[in-house]
C-alpha cells in the first residue's frame, strides 16, 4: 500500500518547493513554446534572406526541426519530473533511503552509492525520449549516422565514466559535510574546481578518444591554412585535430579545449567538407581568441562562483529539519544534498542570464579577433551561415528565451556586428541583416 507524505504538516514548505520546482519548469516551458512560435513566425517573414543567407532551400524545414527538438525536450523534462514528484510524494523515496541505510556502508560510501543509482535511475528515464531523438527525430532530418550498436556503445561507457565521476565526485563532497560541518562548501568548491581543471587535461586525451578517433591536420591545403591562423593570431602551431564527428551525425562544430601543453583545436570532419577554407580559418581563428583573451579562465572563474553560491544554499538547507521532515526522510547528508538540489536547480537556471552575459561578451570578443585576423569579416560571416543552414539552426530566438538559454548571440546579431566591424562603426552593408529578433531589418 503507497503511503503519501502528509502535505498538511508542512503546507507552506510544500507550496514554497511544488512553486518553486515546477513553476520553474512550467516558466521554461512556456518560453520555449513561444520560441516556436516566435522563430517560425519570423522564419516565415524572413523567407527570402533565409533562403540567401544561409543556403536553405525550404526554410520550413527550420521551424519543423526547432519543433520536434523543442517536443522531445519538454516531453523529457516533464517526464523526469513527474517521477520524482510521485516518487517523494508517494513514500517511494523514503523506502529507497531505507533501503540504501541498510547497507550499513557509512555515510560517505552509502551517500556516494545513492547518487549513482540516481544517475542510472536518470539515465533509465532519459532513454526513451533519447532514442526517440536519435532514430526518429534526427533520422527524420538527414542527421543521423549511428547505428543501434553504437548508440548502446555510447551509452554503457558514458554509463561507467559517469558512475566512476559521480562516485568519486559525490564521495570527496560528502567527506567534506562529514570532517568539515561548517566549511564543507568551501572545501566541496575547492574539490569542484580542482574536478574542472582535471577534466579539461582528462577529458581530451583520455575520455573523447573512446568516442571517436582524432586526427592531426596533415600536411596540405588545410595544414597550410592552420598554420597561417596559428601565426597571425601569435601562436605556434600545435595541436589541432579532425574529428569523426560524422560517424554519428550529419551536425558540424568545432571547439578549443585543455589549457597549457595540453591545450588543442577540435575540427568535425563534417565542419570541414562542408567549408571553403577560408571560412574554417576563421573558424580557427575565433577558437584561438578564446585562449588569447584568457575567456576560459574568466569563464572557468565565474562558474566557480555561480556553484559557489550554490553550495551556499545548500550548506543552509542541509541543517533545515523542515525539508527532511515534509518527505519523511532522515537527516542525512546525501538525502539533503539530493533534496537540495531539487531546489537549488532553479535557481541556477534562473539566475543563468548573469553568467551568460559574460559569455555574449566573449563571443563578441572573438568574433572581433578572427575578423582582425582574417583581415575581412566575411569569412566568418560565411561560416557562421553555413553552421546555421547545415545544422537546421533557428537564426531568430525569442529574445527572452535568449537571454535564459544563449550564451552565444543570434546568428543575425552576430553578423551585423561582424559587418559593423569592417565598416568603420557605421553599419554600412548591416541593413539588410534582419535583427536578431526578427523585428525589422
Amino acid at each position: 500500500m503507497i503511503d503519501l507524505v502528509p502535505i498538511g504538516e508542512y503546507p507552506f514548505a510544500h507550496a514554497v518547493f511544488l512553486i518553486l520546482v515546477v513553476g520553474s519548469s512550467a516558466f521554461f516551458s512556456y518560453l520555449a513554446l513561444m520560441n516556436v512560435r516566435h522563430g517560425r513566425a519570423t522564419l516565415e517573414r524572413e523567407r527570402e534572406w533565409v533562403q540567401s543567407m544561409f543556403d536553405v532551400d525550404d526554410p520550413t524545414q527550420v521551424s519543423a526541426y526547432h519543433r520536434a527538438k523543442t517536443t522531445i525536450g519538454q516531453f523529457q523534462s516533464w517526464f523526469t519530473l513527474a517521477v520524482v514528484l510521485v516518487t517523494l510524494y508517494t513514500g517511494v523515496a523514503g523506502d529507497v533511503v531505507a533501503w540504501f541505510q541498510g547497507l550499513d556502508y557509512g555515510p560517505v560510501l552509502t551517500g556516494s552509492a545513492f547518487f549513482v543509482a540516481m544517475l542510472i535511475g536518470a539515465q533509465v528515464l532519459s532513454l526513451p525520449g533519447d532514442l526517440y531523438d536519435t532514430f526518429v527525430v534526427e533520422e527524420r532530418f538527414g542527421f543521423n549516422n549511428q547505428t543501434p550498436g553504437l548508440f548502446v556503445r555510447d551509452l554503457l561507457i558514458q554509463l561507467l565514466i559517469s558512475a566512476v565521476l559521480v562516485g568519486a565526485l559525490s564521495a570527496a563532497v560528502l567527506a567534506t559535510v562529514e570532517t568539515l560541518p561548517t566549511l564543507w562548501p568551501v572545501a566541496a568548491l575547492a574539490i569542484f574546481a580542482g574536478f574542472s581543471l582535471a577534466m579539461l587535461v582528462v577529458y581530451p586525451r583520455v575520455i573523447a578518444p573512446l568516442f571517436n578517433d582524432f586526427e592531426p591536420v596533415e600536411a596540405g591545403e588545410l595544414r597550410d591554412g592552420v598554420e597561417r591562423v596559428f601565426d597571425r593570431a601569435g601562436f605556434t602551431c600545435d595541436d589541432v585535430y579532425v574529428m569523426d564527428a560524422s560517424r554519428r551525425s550529419g551536425h558540424s562544430n568545432a571547439y578549443f579545449v585543455g589549457f597549457g601543453r595540453t591545450k588543442r583545436v577540435v575540427l568535425y570532419d563534417t565542419l570541414v567538407e562542408q567549408m571553403k577554407l577560408r571560412q574554417l580559418e576563421s573558424v580557427l581563428a575565433h577558437e584561438l581568441a578564446h585562449w588569447k583573451r584568457a575567456h576560459i579562465w574568466k569563464q572557468f572563474v565565474a562558474s566557480l562562483a555561480h556553484i559557489g553560491v550554490a553550495l551556499a544554499v545548500l550548506w543552509v538547507l542541509l541543517d533545515a529539519t523542515w525539508l527532511y521532515a515534509m518527505f519523511d526522510l532522515p537527516q542525512t547528508p546525501y538525502v539533503g544534498l539530493a533534496l537540495g538540489a531539487l531546489l537549488v536547480s532553479p535557481l541556477l537556471d534562473l539566475t543563468s542570464p548573469l553568467v551568460n552575459r559574460l559569455s555574449l561578451a566573449h563571443e563578441r570578443e572573438a568574433d572581433a579577433f578572427a575578423t582582425d585576423v582574417m583581415g575581412d569579416g566575411e569569412p566568418l560571416v560565411g561560416a557562421l551561415a553555413s553552421l546555421t543552414g547545415e545544422n537546421l539552426s533557428n537564426p531568430f530566438p525569442h529574445p527572452l528565451y535568449a537571454t535564459f538559454h544563449y550564451d552565444h548571440p543570434p546568428i543575425p546579431e552576430r553578423i551585423r556586428y561582424i559587418r559593423g566591424l569592417t565598416d568603420d562603426g557605421n553599419g554600412a552593408g548591416t541593413g539588410d541583416v534582419p535583427t536578431a529578433s526578427g523585428a525589422g531589418k
